[in-house]
């Protein structure tokens, strides 16, 4: 998984009431990432629904709400040799 953070724009979800997240999050921000799949240029969501939604309501009264932190699941494209050891795992 690789951790970065994403414009909630380009974050494909189907919104879900976020309860009591919507209030953490106007006061904390988001402390878990959201777990994405990676679409061409877009993202999938794969968990986070709630999270995302109290960001969209959030967005136009919290500066900095519309870049989410995400982990990009099944993307090994950025770790490299290390990341699979000194033998081949296959």
């Amino acid at each position: 998984m690789i951790n970065t953070t994403v414009s909630l724009d380009l974050i494909d979800f189907e919104e879900e009431d976020p309860g009591d997240l919507l209030e953490s999050i106007r006061i904390r921000g988001i402390a878990i990432p959201v777990h994405v799949y990676r679409n061409g240029e877009r993202y999938q969501c794969a968990d986070g629904r709630k999270r995302l939604t109290a960001c969209r309501i959030l967005r136009n009264e919290k500066p900095g709400i519309d870049r989410v932190p995400v982990f990009v699941k099944g993307d090994y494209s950025k770790a490299g040799n290390a990341f699979w050891g000194p033998k081949n795992h296959h």
